[in-house]
Order: C-alpha cells, then structure tokens, then sequence
C-alpha cells in the first residue's frame, strides 16, 4: 500500500517500546493515525493492550500488544521476530522506553546507578535495532527513532547518571546514522517538559512548579505527547528521507533570559 501523502506512514510498521503510556502511547497513537501498523511493548500488560485496543478501534488500525521487560536483552529477538511474524516485516524501530532513578545527591551516586542507567539507556535500544537491522534493510525507507532528553542541555545537579547515558544515546544516535546510511535512517527527538501523567503527579505535588515551567517555555505551555508523536511520525516518514544523524528539539523553545526585559506581545 502506497500514498502520495509524503506525510503518512501507510504500509508500514514499527515497533515501539515504552509504547503503553505517556510519549510511548502519543507516538502509538499518531503512528496509528498516519496509517502505520504498530508493534508496541511494555512491562503493563493491562498499559499496552489499552493502548492497542484503542489503535485497533481506530478506522483501519492495527496494533500489537506484547508484555515484555525489555531491559532484559534476551526478550529482544522474540519481540522483533514476533512483529515480522505477525505483520509480515518491520519498517521502524522507535526507542521511547529510557529513564531511571535519576536523582540522587552527588555523594550518594554509585557506579551500579550509572551500569544501570547506561544499561537502559544506550545498550538497551543499540541491542534493539542492532537486532532489528537485517529486516529493516529488506524495506526501503527504514528509519530507527530514539527518545533522547532535552535534560541533556541543562546542568542540574542530582542527575549525573541519567544525563550522562541519556548522552551517550545522543551520540549513539549520530553514530547509528553513520553506520546505517544511507538504506536506514536513525534520528532522535530531545523532548522538553511533556506533560505525562508522571509529570502532572511532579508538578501536583509542589505549588508554583507549573507556572514556574510554563514561564521557562518559549510556547508558554508543557508540551504533550502529542507533540512528540507527530515528532516522530514527520521523522519516520518519507517527508524526512533526506534527514538522518538529527536530533530534533521538541521544547516549545528554551528561554535564555533569567529575568524578561519585554512581555510577551
């Protein structure tokens, strides 16, 4: 199946982890709207298989649900071999699943927070599309789509572990579109503040935090899942296929100032 909509994602599929809640499901679900069949895992059965019942629902979706700990490597192969199983190849890898215990004082750091971090956060999706590779070269205009973090720019204390793999992923990321180019694209999206359902409970719990984040986003507003969906899909697309080795910011633009000179107009 074809289209001359250079947006849309008929005839293709992909396999998303993270895929039964927050950006996971955003990306799920604007895959599924763009005409892609999806593949999704997550460690929630009851999570992944709402998502896919929602997908399936949708005029002419297809959705996969598959319960799985995918920082376990072994369960790797089974997932990809499953997907190719049931929907006859695989076109896409997005690696949303990632984060980690990722505050801790300084001190209170340790060399297993940082295995575990980087375990999760890099070997976890190289091991993926590593995998994955031999059938994405059988579909033209196969592409691999990483979740990275916009924390990466910033330099907050307490985050050592989880920035530092979530930076290597950034740099695995260029690497991998080294290395694919030019039969498989691999990009990233840097997401800023998403208001997931974890973050609506963060920001729940401490007053002014909300205002405070809006204030520090050029859009004057979180972004949503959504945002990173529709993200994702441009970058999984054929409108994309000359762009591989990106890592596309989806922050609603940072603010530079410490105190406003100007209103907003």
């Amino acid at each position: 199946m074809s289209s001359s909509n250079p947006f849309s994602l008929a005839g293709k599929v992909a396999l998303i982890t993270g895929g039964g809640r927050g950006i996971g499901r955003g990306i799920a679900l604007a895959f599924a709207e763009a005409g892609a069949t999806v593949a999704l895992v997550s460690r929630t059965k009851e999570q992944v298989e709402g998502v896919a019942a929602e997908i399936n629902e949708l005029g002419g979706g297809r959705a996969l649900a598959m319960t799985a700990d995918i920082t376990d490597l072994g369960v790797h192969g089974d997932l990809i071999e499953r997907t190719v199983g049931e929907f006859g190849g695989l076109d896409t890898v997005v690696n949303c699943a990632g984060g980690g215990d990722m505050w801790h004082a300084f001190l209170a750091e340790t060399t297993d927070d940082l295995e575990s971090a980087f375990h999760f956060n890099v070997a976890v999706p190289f091991e993926l599309v590593r995998l994955a590779t031999p059938h994405l070269l059988e579909r033209p205009g196969a592409s691999v789509v990483n979740i990275v973090s916009g924390a990466i720019n910033l330099q907050t204390r307490g985050h050592l572990s989880y920035d530092a793999s979530k930076g290597a992923l950034f740099y695995a990321t260029r690497s991998m579109a080294a290395s694919l180019s030019p039969r498989i694209r691999v990009n990233g999206i840097m997401p800023g503040i998403i208001e997931t359902e974890a973050m609506k409970a963060v920001v729940a719990e401490h007053e002014g935090v909300l205002e405070q984040l809006i204030g520090h986003t050029r859009m004057r507003r979180l972004g949503t899942p959504s945002d990173i969906g529709l993200a994702a899909t441009y970058l999984a697309s054929p409108a994309a296929s000359f762009i591989t080795g990106v890592l596309l910011d989806v922050d609603g633009g940072t603010v530079g100032e410490l105190n406003p000179m100007f209103p907003d107009l």
